[in-house]
């Protein structure tokens, strides 16, 4: 079919739903990615829904592109808000063949990845973020579903072509110095050569969490959880945009959310200098990692329903292997937008010669977290890794 236009999707809105007043209705592109069409439509009132489309093309590129990416975001966003309350908006309509759904508006959030360039800060996010990947992730797997439910779960969010999109940009272009999609900044052109191409230890554990992204079917996903994915307010987080939800391994997730606010400390430590916001961003960091091992233990113990799993010293093995997994793929998003084809704008805006210096740290902090994942548990071994990095590139 083709796709829909602005004028149609307003008229969708009014015939399907009763969400808005009777009377004018307005709509407005918020779209802010390569694969989506977002819409604000809002009736004379102010109340207003987000309708998201699903073209069947890339917009940059015009290669074609899967529609279930719709079903499978919709059923993502139902799952994780059944498991995690309403850290996820609500969804009010699916409607497949129209390749749409529609959902709750955030317009009193702010997107936290240009909330934390301008160095605002969130005083429940750290616990918000933790409790939702807590419930989304332990809750999941087979350790707590039975053989039946995983297996079933698992076959509802097969998700090939996004995934196929997430093992090409993070786990293999940013290693291959032939790869034309590559985006860097020309002055580090050596630097990543040698440093990242030319590592062949670095491409051997990069590989093999390759082999996990692609084999370890642990726990549901949101597949893309970094910062432009969290929209925030003091007091309230919300997770949206998980059309890259497939069962994979927890530590994806997880190692997302600690690189994306890695970014966010970097830039601050280049650009804006703000003492208070370094100090709360370190501290998120912390906690994430820390809060993410306590509660994670202690949910998972509480609702573990494998007899096997209850042996003693199972739980810590599991979480043990979490967040091993989540130290070396923060490092995979690290090198990823910092060499890749989809940056962040925390470092493309900064001003040379400063970018450059951010850029190699999180290069730096990669390699050793990729290589070392397992030397790293506490949250103050993180962040003081991180210090000395900087220290050393001021």
């Amino acid at each position: 079919m083709n796709k829909l236009n602005e004028q149609e999707i307003l008229e969708y809105v009014r015939k399907n739903t009763g969400l808005l007043a009777d009377g004018k209705l307005t709509i407005s592109e918020l779209s802010d990615g390569n694969i989506n069409y977002v819409y604000r439509v809002q009736d004379e009132k102010g109340k207003s829904v987000i309708v998201k489309y699903a073209d069947d093309k890339i917009r940059t590129s015009g290669n074609p592109l899967t529609v279930d990416r719709n079903r499978i975001e919709t059923n993502a966003l139902l799952k994780e808000r059944e498991l995690a309350g309403n850290y996820v908006p609500e969804v009010y309509l699916l409607d497949q063949a129209n390749r749409l759904f529609i959902m709750e508006d955030l317009k009193d959030y702010e997107n936290m990845r240009y909330g934390l360039m301008q160095q605002h800060t969130y005083s429940t996010f750290g616990k918000d973020i933790v409790d939702f990947m807590v419930k989304t992730l332990i809750l999941s797997t087979d350790d707590v579903l039975s053989p039946m439910e995983k297996k079933e779960a698992v076959k509802q969010f097969i998700n090939p072509m996004l995934c196929r999109i997430t093992e090409r940009l993070v786990f293999s272009e940013p290693y291959d110095r032939h790869c034309p999609f590559n985006n860097y900044t020309p002055e580090l052109k050596d630097y990543i050569e040698r440093e990242i191409c030319g590592d062949k230890e670095l491409k051997l554990e990069v590989a093999k969490l390759k082999y996990l992204f692609k084999n370890k079917a642990q726990s549901l996903l949101h597949g893309d959880l970094h910062t432009g994915s969290i929209f925030v307010k003091e007091g309230s987080t919300r997770i949206l945009d998980p059309e890259f939800a497939f069962y994979g391994p927890a530590g994806y997730d997880v190692g997302n959310v600690i690189a994306n606010l890695i970014f966010a400390l970097v830039r601050n430590r280049y650009t804006a200098k703000n003492s208070y916001f370094d100090y709360w961003v370190s501290k998120t960091i912390e906690n994430v990692i820390d809060d993410f091992q306590v509660k994670s233990m202690e949910l998972l113990k509480e609702k573990v329903t494998d007899p096997m799993a209850e042996t003693e010293g199972y739980c810590q093995f599991v979480i043990n292997d979490i967040m091993s997994d989540s130290i070396g793929m923060c490092g995979t998003e690290l090198i990823r937008r910092t060499v890749g084809d989809a940056q962040v704008k925390d470092l493309t805006t900064i001003d040379k010669p400063a970018r450059l210096k951010a850029e190699k740290c999180c290069i730096i902090l990669a390699k050793e977290f990729i290589k070392n994942r397992n030397g790293y548990r506490k949250g103050t071994e993180v962040t003081s890794l991180i210090n000395r990095v900087l220290g050393e590139l001021k």
